[in-house]
């Protein structure tokens, strides 16, 4: 059975999702692959959710830098390592898909790791809004560049300020 909630945050409402193995979602709305709820989604809280809203609080007020939650994302073979690569990009750093992509062995697999990251389950967490354009651009993120900004501008790795405005 999959639990889930939803938490208030400075980039609107998240849906957490969690089963007995660990927390498998992390939903900004809206989501251009939404997770169909069937009859085995109830409302509710466990372990993994409890601890995800705690964490994902002390991330949001500046106070957490890592996350130390049981993670259970679903995804295919190259995915899930470029998931759990996204998790070694430290706090308040970016890397490009080009470094993702050599990092993990395959240099060029550039859009397959752009593709990866857009199927991210657990946002934040797992920080895909950590990668960045080669030339240093925000690109794609399922939250919307506005939360990208906002998650990197949190870490420090961004100046503030409206990257949307006309220079």
């Amino acid at each position: 059975m999959m639990l889930y909630t939803r938490i208030g945050s400075p980039v609107g409402e998240l849906l957490l999702a969690a089963d007995d193995e660990g927390l498998r979602i992390i939903e900004f709305p809206p989501h251009r692959f939404p997770r169909a709820m069937d009859h085995a989604w109830r409302a509710g809280e466990n372990e993994a959710l409890h601890a995800a809203r705690v964490q994902l609080t002390q991330y949001f007020a500046g106070t957490r830098h890592t996350f130390d939650l049981p993670l259970a994302p679903r995804g295919t073979p190259f995915q899930c390592a470029v998931w759990w690569a996204l998790a070694k990009i430290p706090y308040g750093a970016t890397r490009s898909y080009v470094q993702m992509a050599t990092h993990l062995g395959k240099p060029s697999a550039t859009r397959a790791v752009g593709a990866a990251n857009g199927r991210n389950p657990l946002p934040i967490v797992l920080p895909c809004h950590r990668v960045i354009g080669a030339d240093g651009s925000l690109t794609g993120f399922g939250g919307g560049l506005p939360a990208k900004q906002f998650l990197l501008e949190l870490e420090g790795a961004l100046p503030h300020g409206d990257l949307f405005a006309v220079r």
